[in-house]
């Protein structure tokens, strides 16, 4: 088998001339006719317009980043890495409706790096995450399919010698309807090849009320690949003569090896090829993957604490305890330091009636990631010293210059290949000791082979970085139904200054988000966290620090609405008269569950059930959910869950209704079972038999409300997420006449 590229036209990005025979060689191989129109975001551009193309705004590059063969087929390369989320679909959706092309006609891939690529107007560059792909590029992308259908139009006008303003397009073809004569964008795009690039200034974008695509429920592009097994994950690639590689890593976080005690024993195992000392870990290298890994299980190990530990990696304290952890946090008493203040809380508290004073505290876990696909990488050195790798990543950019750094190259040596994700939850960024590629690039020079290195799922959840614990002190003051004031003091460390540091003179907003921002007409609210560092490597988790703080806060706005003797939902009406947008979504969500019936009350089954219903307002979009509960076998059942929400402007409703569906199953994983455990600073589970995920048979049937509102585009893929934990725990809580103040719920058993 040839070695692998991330895609068959990956080489036409070079700097090297090519040749016309070679032009040819690469196209053809690819299944594309030389001459094909090629568009770019990106790609490096042929020498000869290197000028050119240097003076050109992201999302304007020309050629490369569209490609149109013969047979009308486009292949786009996408600056956004498609992990499940549907921004492949949403991609092709948004060229192809300014090129005037059918979306279904478009075969996307992950693009390579560069500079070009950073397309995000306000974001950072260029990233997958946040739910910032399609918002932050929306109107790059949109540019980019019209200075597409503009060279088109060109190319067509000196075909037919006739002035631009005769001609029109239609899906796919230019038409010239004086005459009668079409011309297909397959047929033109040898001729739209060279012309010069118009200026971007110079097209102008589609009315909305024109859109074809944009907008609808437009299938996935990825769909017949992903079905069929087609598709192409890290851990599936293949490369001839390539080894592979498993690995034991330490059992406490930040210890090394001092000692292999075994070594010569299983050095003579069937299959090894060699044994090595790698960054955090020990390895085996063989033939076959299976050989590997048992090698690496067999090994004997002394592990022992650095001499001097490395930068930005913790090491575990072999007495840590997550519930001791849990527990010291709860009862902290520091004030914190103030993220969000307005009026005067403590004159309020002091001036409150002390049976007008309610407070509790909320706890939330550690959750691991656990995507499908198990981390992996394929490291090689070429014989020309470039070091080419295939992994799994979130921003190609930022990981292609941490591997330049750890192999000691420039970047330009480094050949990074971005496969699909097979999971993504904010387990791809760039976090220390988390990813093997460091390992992949030690034993790939160690041996002089390719080697592919995948973690068993042992060592993934061994070594996967979690989302932040907390303990939240909650304090609010009631007077006359209404509350009068709020304080919120949380007990963490967030997941961005765990990455990348803690400034003491500011407050980690990843930390509070969920907890700051609210809209409430809340007169006097103190929101603080108190910064406590965890032994643990901390990472950003689906919907970050809002999908544990909107649980803590939208459950104790329940607490505040008991105590002010309202209604949870009427309270929060009142508290949202002046937000109209917001209002408006909670009466959507409560048309949509056939009214608001909080309970407890008895089904048509026969059983008893209670609603909780809550809200949030995650990256630019807003959203509200109601929870339908009853207990069974000691156990919580949520038969139905209903959730509406508005992202501003959309693309395409169907991803949105699939990204809810998804985010809801997450949700309620996190809140009815997943847990990080840490006993003597080792973790009990090692796999999803003692860290269980949402089962098929307890997904609810889901009920997803899009509202668009026509404000500017928010997120979709983290912000179903966040009100789904405290609409089931006030629902939980409303049945049992008790509050539950900390996840996840199978900590309990329910009579």
């Amino acid at each position: 088998m040839k070695p692998l590229t991330e895609h068959p036209l990956a080489e036409l990005a070079s700097e090297t001339p090519i040749n016309v025979s070679r032009r040819n060689f690469l196209l053809s191989s690819a299944g594309v006719a030389a001459g094909a129109l090629v568009l770019s975001v990106g790609i490096p551009l042929r020498q000869a317009r290197a000028a050119e193309g240097a003076k050109m705004a992201p999302g304007t590059r020309v050629p490369a980043f569209l490609q149109i063969t013969p047979d009308n087929r486009i292949i786009l390369q996408s600056p956004f890495v498609e992990g499940g989320q549907g921004v492949f679909t949403a991609m092709a959706q948004i060229v192809g409706e300014e090129l005037d092309a059918e979306p279904a006609r478009f075969n996307v891939v992950n693009a390579p790096t560069g500079a070009d690529y950073k397309v995000m107007e306000g974001g950072p560059g260029r990233m997958t995450g946040g739910s910032m792909s399609v918002r932050t590029s929306y109107h790059n992308m949109r540019k980019l399919g019209a200075l597409a259908r503009q060279l088109m139009l060109q190319a067509a006008a000196n075909e037919w010698q006739v002035p631009l303003s005769e001609l029109t397009t239609e899906p796919g073809m230019v038409l010239h309807k004086t005459s009668n004569r079409t011309l297909s964008y397959g047929e033109l795009a040898s001729k739209a090849l060279d012309l010069p690039v118009p200026d971007p200034d110079s097209v102008s974008l589609k009315d909305p009320s024109a859109f074809r695509w944009i907008g609808k429920p437009v299938d996935r592009v990825d769909v017949y690949e992903k079905s069929t097994g087609k598709a192409n994950y890290t851990i599936d690639l293949k490369i001839d003569g390539m080894l592979h590689a498993a690995v034991q890593h330490a059992p406490r976080l930040g210890l090394v090896a001092d000692d292999i005690v075994n070594l010569e024993q299983v050095k003579a195992m069937p299959g090894v090829h060699s044994v090595h000392k790698v960054t955090g870990a020990v390895a085996v290298v063989a033939p076959h993957w299976w050989d590997a890994k048992r090698a690496a299980e067999a090994l004997q190990v002394k592990w022992q604490a650095p001499t001097s530990p490395r930068k930005g990696i913790r090491t575990m304290p072999a007495d840590f305890s997550t519930e001791a952890f849990s527990d010291m946090l709860a009862n902290r008493t520091e004030a914190g330091k103030a993220a969000e203040t307005a009026g005067d809380v403590s004159k309020v508290f002091s001036a409150a009636a002390p049976e007008s004073v309610i407070s509790a505290t909320y706890q939330t876990q550690y959750v691991h990631h656990a995507q499908l696909e198990p981390p992996s990488t394929i490291a090689r050195f070429n014989d020309d010293g470039r070091l080419e790798i295939w992994l799994p990543n979130q921003a190609p950019d930022m990981f292609l210059s941490d591997i330049a750094k750890r192999a000691g190259l420039a970047e330009e040596q480094i050949i990074l290949h971005s496969p699909i994700l097979g999971g993504f939850f904010g387990r791809h960024f760039l976090y220390p000791d988390a990813n093997p590629y460091p390992q992949a690039i030690e034993l790939a020079k160690a041996t002089g082979k390719t080697i592919k290195l995948i973690w068993s799922r042992e060592e993934e959840f061994l070594r996967d970085p979690l989302r932040p614990m907390a303990a939240v002190r909650m304090k609010a003051a009631i007077q006359d139904g209404m509350p009068q004031a709020l304080e919120v003091i949380s007990s963490c460390e967030g997941p961005s200054e765990g990455i990348s540091g803690h400034n003491p003179d500011k407050i980690d907003g990843s930390a509070v988000e969920g907890l700051t921002g609210k809209t409430y007409s809340i007169p006097n609210v103190r929101i603080a966290q108190d910064y406590v560092e965890n032994p643990t490597m901390l990472a950003y988790w689906r919907s970050v620090g809002n999908s544990m703080n909107d649980f803590v806060y939208e459950c104790f706005f329940d607490e505040m609405a008991d105590k002010a003797g309202a209604d949870p939902y009427e309270l929060r009406k009142q508290l949202l008269k002046d937000n109209p947008r917001l209002l408006h979504l909670l009466e959507t969500v409560v048309k949509s569950a056939g009214g608001w019936k909080r309970g407890p009350f008895t089904a048509e089954d026969g059983s008893k059930r209670a609603r909780g219903i809550a809200m949030a307002s995650p990256f630019g979009s807003h959203t509200a959910t109601i929870a339908e509960v009853s207990i069974e076998h000691g156990q919580v059942r949520v038969h139905e869950i209903w959730e509406a929400i508005d992202p501003g402007s959309i693309v395409n409703p169907a991803i949105i209704e699939a990204q809810v569906n998804s985010a809801v199953a997450l949700g309620l994983s996190q809140v009815l079972l997943e847990e990080v455990i840490y006993k003597d600073g080792e973790p009990l589970a090692r796999n999803y038999d003692m860290y269980p995920i949402l089962p098929p048979h307890m997904m609810p049937k889901v009920n997803v409300s899009i509202v668009e509102s026509g404000e500017k585009m928010g997120g979709i893929g983290e912000p179903g997420l966040p009100p789904v934990p405290p609409a089931v725990v006030n629902a939980v809580s409303q049945l049992l006449g008790r509050r539950i103040r900390r996840m996840p719920l199978s900590r309990e058993t329910f009579a």
